[in-house]
């Protein structure tokens, strides 16, 4: 593969990783008023391609933040036990919104990288053409 393949490659691998993070961050969003909701987060993993040499980003397997949830005390909800409490979901919206920003600035990174090494690209195809 040649440099450039090389470059179009880790930054559609970064693109692809952190799109699955903004995904999991959403769905993380969206669940946190669901009682007994675990927070879900995604690893991120060095790839290396053993016949290039070059490393890309891969997402782990999917794993749930196992902190302890949060007893609420309603004895009208339905999932409340003998003692009236329920437990909530461990999310936490600041987090998810930190972590949501993160993402989409990694993603805009990978996104000027791939645009950058086309763009050097295109340049050297037309110096090539003269």
């Amino acid at each position: 593969m040649s440099a450039f393949s090389d470059s179009l490659f880790v930054s559609a691998s970064g693109l692809q990783a952190q799109a699955k993070r903004l995904r999991l961050v959403s769905e993380n969003i969206a669940n946190a008023d669901t009682p007994g909701y675990r927070r879900k987060l995604v690893p991120f993993e060095t790839e290396m391609n053993r016949a290039t040499g070059v490393g890309s980003v891969a997402t782990g397997r999917v794993t749930l933040d196992r902190t302890e949830l949060d007893k609420i005390h309603d004895p009208s909800h339905p999932m409340a036990d003998q003692t009236g409490h329920y437990e909530a979901s461990n999310v936490d919206l600041i987090i998810e919104m930190a972590d949501a920003r993160e993402a989409q600035r990694s993603y805009e990174a990978n996104l000027k990288m791939f645009d950058q090494a086309r763009q050097m690209s295109s340049g050297l195809l037309e110096l090539l053409r003269r």
